[in-house]
């Protein structure tokens, strides 16, 4: 009997080992996964970044050349109004 209860100890610690072993290596997947995500979510956020700031540099343009347009209507108003006194 006891070579009989030696024998499923060791089945059971075997058992035990094997049950650890797959406990690391599923706690190692989900940790890649984890790290995968958080990579992802990283180049997430750097392309909407990179997207905001497209978007700011783009507005800043457009008005830089809102008010160049603003500025050469203005001369061509003065021009006109110069040229309406001197017809008068």
């Amino acid at each position: 009997m006891s070579g009989n209860g030696k024998n499923s100890k060791q089945s059971s610690d075997s058992q035990d080992i094997q049950i650890a072993r797959l406990a690391f290596i599923g706690a190692t997947i989900a940790t890649l996964g984890d790290g995968i995500a958080a990579i992802a979510a990283g180049l997430a956020l750097e392309a909407l970044e990179k997207s905001s700031n497209q978007d700011s540099q783009n507005l800043d343009e457009q008005s830089k050349q809102s008010d160049t347009m603003q500025k050469q209507i203005d001369y061509i108003i003065s021009e006109l109004k110069q040229i309406k006194r001197m017809m008068k």
